[in-house]
């Protein structure tokens, strides 16, 4: 029985033109996100017998693999629901989510900031990767980290709450090369409504590492 599924997309295909092309979501959600769910069923099943045999030569690569397909799907499933064709600008009070904008102000010393940051950890990233807002239960304020495929560069514990894709399936067919282009356009669809929910729910679980 599969654990993970692939989750529908919050939206059609077309919904974030012209930012990003109907074909490269279809492609991106219906194919890449989906083999992700594929590969981190397989390799449940592939430790269970493991498990099962007693045999665990290949312990290391099994590991390895759920890591990388597990990780591509939670980090996709944020990024779904991250964008909308009515998002972007900055996160205001007045729209609703002032803790956020407070957070992003206390965090990072100003929205600018933190949009620099951002912008220049997902457009440098060596290969393939991702770059992330997430927060942090230990000092209890947001970081931006750079990610490199899905799972590596991370600090423990740290909830990703806003995702930008820097995969080159992300953005190739539409950009070209030009990936910093594709991340400064993506500042167009992003959904603070979402990136605030995620917050809370964050902060709701911020206990989670320390000691009782």
């Amino acid at each position: 029985m599969s654990v993970y599924t692939l989750p529908e997309l919050p939206y059609d295909y077309a919904a974030l033109e012209p930012v990003i092309s109907p074909a490269i979501i279809e492609l991106h959600h219906d194919k890449h996100h989906a083999a992700y769910v594929k590969g981190a069923n397989d390799t449940l099943e592939q430790l269970a017998e493991a498990r099962d045999k007693d045999q665990w030569g290949a312990v290391t690569g099994l590991e390895k693999s759920l890591a990388f397909n597990l990780s591509g799907h939670i980090l996709h499933s944020i990024y779904w629901h991250n964008m909308t064709g009515d998002g972007g600008g900055e996160p205001l009070a007045e729209d609703g989510v002032g803790e956020l904008a407070d957070a992003i102000r206390e965090s990072f010393g100003s929205f600018s900031g933190f949009k620099a940051q951002l912008t220049k950890a997902a457009a440098t990233t060596q290969g393939s990767g991702w770059g992330v807002l997430a927060y942090e239960p230990l000092s209890g304020r947001l970081i931006v980290e750079q990610i490199y495929d899905h799972q590596g560069n991370v600090g423990q514990g740290s909830t990703p709450i806003l995702v930008f894709d820097a995969w080159e399936h992300a953005f190739y067919l539409q950009y070209k090369n030009q990936k910093v282009d594709f991340i400064e356009a993506m500042w167009r669809v992003v959904n603070w409504q979402d990136v605030a929910r995620r917050l809370a729910a964050a902060k709701a679980r911020e206990n989670v590492l320390l000691a009782p």
